[in-house]
This record gives structure tokens, C-alpha cells and sequence, in this order.
């Protein structure tokens, strides 16, 4: 072996035990630290990665998690109460409990109620025709039915419904992650308390036009009489903007709102049929 060869291995290996040297004590000055609490909050979570713990991903709710004196206002949508018990395990604290939510759409404005009166060639995005014109019905306000929602939904939870005009959210499979909500340009779709059975008292319109011009552009508006503000003894409903709301935080799905409301822009879902009450003719009998 020259003695060149010999060099060159020499100085090779000093350079690299040099370098190696150099980077363990720059990996030691620059190291951050991480949490192994982390990992084990990230593991707890669905791995959804939706977004709708109002975070970039679970990682990110997970390193927010541990480092958090409390768990006060964070809330995993998507694994709910359970998993945010088991987050409040691992972290030693408590979890706040949080009623499950689900989206709705507020529309119920279909081809039925709510004739087309004009045609968009544009391109078929919600997002695109709301910022250039009101709609292919008379009513500005009411959902335009291209299904930006649809396509941002991870779950499969939203039909289109493309014959109807509006979508439906498919409340077994909704996880409130917020998305729908996001990408609605029109604000239809908003979370509401989730009640047993999936049952609904809301009023599906969103109209806020004067109560003849919205009835005009469709049977079911709402014309904000004030019947339903009346008829409710638990103040969940409120009238603004010529336009009822429903606070499904404080209905107690009595229905009594659904049968005075003149329009039928109140409705109810997922409710048992209603009893039909007859009333019994007394037999009127004549002493001879």
C-alpha cells in the first residue's frame, strides 16, 4: 500500500471524526425537546386531521393539549366526550363535556318551494356564483345548490341532491368537523346541538328579505310573524332581521313552534307521527 493511499485514509477519517464531533454537540446546543405526552395524545385522537378542533391537524391539537393548564375549550368534534376522557387521562386533568353537534343546512328552498327564474353558465361552484350574481331563483339568500360543501366533506356525510337543489347532510355520518361550514358562501350550514335519535326543530330558511317579498320567491320563507317567538315558554326563539332562529342549545323539541308557524319554514325531523285527537260526540238522548 503507497503512501499516499495511506494518507488519504488517514486524513478522510480525521475529517469525518471531526465532522461527527462537530454535529453531536451542535445537535446537543440546537435539540428541542418534545413532550412523549404527545404521542400518546396524538394516539388517543381519530387521526382525522380535519381541522375541526380549530387546529392544522391532530398533532397540532395534541402538542396544544399538553401544553395547556386546562382543557377548557378544546374539543376534539370528531371523537367527542369519549376521547377527550381519555386526553384528560393521560394528561392528569379535566375535560370539559360538550353536547355533540351536527350540521344543518338551513334551506329548505327545494325546486318545489322555490322555482328557478333565471339560468347560470358560469362555473358550478358556490363559491363563484355567489360572488357574481344571487342565484337561479328569486331568492338571494337561500342555498345555490353546486355542493362546495359536498366536496369538502371527509366523510361522506353530505348527498348532493343536484334534482332537489339543495344537499343533506347525513346526520350518522356527520362528525361537526366545521368544513361544510366554512365553505358554504350563503352561511346555511351551521353546527346545532345534536339531540337522541337525531331529532330537529329548526327553521330551514334564511331569508332575511321583508316577509311578502320572501314569500314570493318561496312557499316556505320565513315571514317572521312572531307566532313561533309567542308559542315557545323556554326563549330558544328569537326574531332579527325579519328572520325567526331557533337556539337548539335551549329547545326542548316540544314542537308546539312547528304547528303555529303559518309558512311551514319550521320543521321537524325524525319525529314519531303525531296523534290525531278526535273529538267524541256526546249521544244526545230524549226522555219519553
Amino acid at each position: 500500500m503507497s503512501i499516499t493511499i495511506i494518507y488519504t485514509i488517514a486524513t478522510l477519517s480525521v475529517i469525518g471524526t471531526s465532522a461527527a464531533v462537530i454535529l453531536y454537540f451542535v445537535a446537543q446546543k440546537f435539540k428541542v425537546y418534545e413532550d412523549p405526552r404527545i404521542d400518546q395524545v396524538e394516539q388517543a385522537l381519530p387521526g382525522a386531521n380535519c381541522g375541526g378542533c380549530g387546529f392544522a391537524g391532530c398533532r397540532a391539537f395534541a402538542d396544544t393539549c399538553v401544553k395547556a393548564e386546562n382543557l377548557a375549550g378544546l374539543n376534539c368534534p370528531v371523537g367527542g366526550n369519549e376521547t377527550m376522557g381519555k386526553v384528560a387521562d393521560i394528561l392528569g386533568l379535566v375535560a370539559e363535556k360538550k353536547d355533540p353537534r351536527t350540521a344543518y343546512i338551513r334551506c329548505n328552498g327545494t325546486c318545489d318551494h322555490r322555482p328557478k327564474t333565471s339560468q347560470f353558465d358560469g362555473a358550478s361552484t358556490c363559491a363563484i356564483a355567489a360572488s357574481v350574481y344571487g342565484g337561479e331563483t328569486d331568492c338571494q339568500w337561500g342555498c345555490l345548490g353546486y355542493g362546495d360543501c359536498f366536496d369538502v366533506c371527509e366523510f361522506d356525510a353530505i348527498e348532493l341532491r343536484a334534482h332537489l337543489g339543495v344537499p343533506l347532510i347525513v346526520d350518522d355520518k356527520c362528525v361537526a368537523c366545521g368544513k361544510c361550514v366554512d365553505a358554504c358562501p350563503k352561511n346555511l350550514i351551521e353546527l346545532r346541538k345534536r339531540f337522541p335519535k337525531d331529532r330537529k326543530i329548526v327553521v330551514a330558511c334564511r331569508n332575511k328579505d321583508k316577509g311578502a317579498v320572501a314569500r314570493k320567491a318561496c312557499d316556505v320563507a320565513c315571514i317572521a310573524c312572531g307566532k313561533c317567538e309567542k308559542e315557545c315558554k323556554f326563549d330558544a326563539i328569537t326574531i332579527e332581521n325579519n328572520l325567526a332562529f331557533i337556539d337548539s342549545d335551549k329547545c326542548k323539541l316540544c314542537r308546539k313552534c312547528v304547528s303555529v308557524c303559518p309558512t311551514n319554514s319550521i320543521i321537524e325531523l325524525n319525529f314519531p307521527p303525531r296523534k290525531i285527537v278526535t273529538e267524541e260526540k256526546e249521544e244526545c238522548t230524549t226522555e219519553k
